[in-house]
């Protein structure tokens, strides 16, 4: 007898039974929120999580890139969870999100990612402009899969065309919307504070759910956020990544956080990187003081190095805490002391400037990034990483206009193959040498010739019984010759 397949919820009523009314979510963070960190978040009061985001193409092509990122352990603890994409062709989304409904409650699309990557492989915020493309990837999203489609949008400076943004989403079929209240040139040292006003135009105007996203480090932000932008949940990323006891109100201390989630990892495996990168956040504040152990926490290359450091910066912090007078105030001038996990602010851009020896007013409107770019090679101005690179590799410059210039793809930007008889990139020259029955020598695809090749082999099949037959009267003749003396003999 065949299973009752249940109706798809829309909307509220998704979000108030399938997703539980979640009011506290954990922001989808690529190399982040992987299952070990989604699960102490939830220990600690996170009601919802998102997967880090997903490469639509990527999950569609390679099989061991779903098992790494969702097809590992059953894990039922770690419901309800959305899985994000970032994609920009309907039909592969639509693949990757078929691939991966049956592994989560709904599907996100990313359209809030801002980064350099997001705008070369032409995704994430780099889409908000392309309305058209987005209302046919949500509408088909909408219509095949068997779980509800969501959004993550930014704002545009304007509230108006904000507001008339989301109302295209909802109207393509988006069933629950997260706001970051910062537009795509928001981020960085230029982040800024986020716009709750843009998120609160976008709650009042559309009819489906809105998380907010921007501003919290503290759960009285959550409180406050919920009450001025009328949002039904609120996201955190970088917040709940420097505290992931934030939706409980506590400011614990790091050792009991970095534990707890080495304990998780042991039971839930990730990459070393991922573990690395969430003991950087979280002893954050303590390695600007030890930074002999921040070299040793860079260094390490086993997990089982990784807890040999942490229990080092541990002893080291119990030893301050054992010492701490109480008319000690805390270290560079954070709220608590440094072994309490707390929130980073990131520096504005004339700090950065200040911290790089520059004018702050010449520099007003770039940050740290924007200046490195922009650096002639000079290792006293470079970035600690670049430096090291420099150290490695002396003959390596990062002069910008020394860089190579890549031509872009005609149809979707990505740098196009140099000997391309399309001027695409491989990925677009396949598709289109595949539906035209063409070659490119340059990609090292030939659907023209393997297409020839097999006329010739079926032309030839098609004569091998003409062949035989020949063969065979040859046969027969050159018996009866041969049978002839043997006759006369006898």
């Amino acid at each position: 007898m065949s299973k009752m397949k249940m109706p798809k919820l829309k909307g509220f009523e998704f979000w108030r039974n399938t997703l539980r009314g979640a009011c506290y979510v954990v922001a989808p963070m690529v190399d982040q929120s992987e299952l070990a960190w989604r699960l102490l978040s939830r220990r600690h009061g996170a009601q919802l999580c998102y997967t880090p985001m997903l490469h639509a193409q990527v999950f569609v092509r390679d099989a061991n890139y779903r098992k790494e990122n969702l097809y590992c352990e059953v894990c039922p603890e770690d419901r309800p969870l959305i899985v994000q994409f970032c994609a920009n062709d309907p039909e592969v989304f639509v693949q990757a999100a078929l691939l991966a409904q049956d592994y989560c409650d709904a599907i996100d699309l990313n359209l809030g990612c801002p980064q350099m990557i997001a705008k070369r492989g032409h995704y994430g915020a780099c889409l908000q402009e392309e309305w058209d493309l987005l209302q046919r990837m949500i509408m088909l999203a909408n219509e095949k899969l068997s779980v509800p489609i969501t959004c993550k949008i930014r704002v545009f400076p304007e509230i108006a065309k904000t507001v008339k943004y989301a109302q295209l989403l909802e109207t393509a079929g988006c069933q629950l919307l997260t706001v970051h209240g910062r537009t795509k040139e928001q981020k960085g040292p230029l982040a800024g504070v986020a716009s709750w006003e843009h998120i609160q135009a976008v709650r009042k105007a559309v009819n489906i759910p809105v998380f907010a996203n921007g501003n919290i480090q503290y759960l009285s932000d959550v409180e406050r956020c919920i009450q001025k932008t009328g949002a039904h949940g609120v996201m955190s990323a970088e917040g709940n990544l420097h505290n992931p006891a934030l939706f409980e109100g506590r400011n614990p201390v790091v050792w009991e956080m970095a534990e707890e989630y080495l304990e998780i990892v042991q039971k839930y495996p990730c990459p070393l990187s991922y573990v690395r990168a969430h003991l950087f956040k979280l002893w954050h504040h303590t390695l600007q003081i030890h930074q002999q152990l921040r070299d040793e926490l860079a260094k390490v290359k086993t997990l089982e190095g990784l807890v040999a450091v942490n229990k080092e910066l541990k002893l080291h912090c119990q030893e301050e805490m054992a010492n701490l007078k109480e008319e000690d105030k805390p270290k560079g001038g954070l709220p608590f002391s440094h072994w309490i996990c707390q929130p980073y602010v990131r520096p504005g851009p004339k700090e950065t400037c200040k911290e790089n020896g520059t004018n702050g007013m010449e520099g007003s409107n770039r940050g740290k990034r924007a200046l490195e770019d922009e650096d002639d090679g000079n290792s006293d101005s470079l970035s600690k990483n670049k430096q090291k690179k420099k150290l490695r590799n002396p003959n390596k410059t990062f002069d910008p206009s020394l860089k190579p210039k890549y031509a872009k793809c005609d149809q979707c930007g990505n740098p196009k193959g140099n000997k391309c008889v399309f001027n695409l990139c491989r990925g677009c020259c396949k598709k289109r040498a595949f539906r035209e029955t063409a070659d490119c020598p340059g990609h090292g695809l030939l659907f023209k010739t393997k297409y020839e090749k097999s006329l010739l082999w079926k032309s030839n099949q098609s004569n091998l019984p003409d062949i035989e037959m020949i063969a065979q009267k040859g046969e027969m003749k050159e018996t009866r010759l041969l049978k002839e003396p043997i006759d006369g003999v006898a």
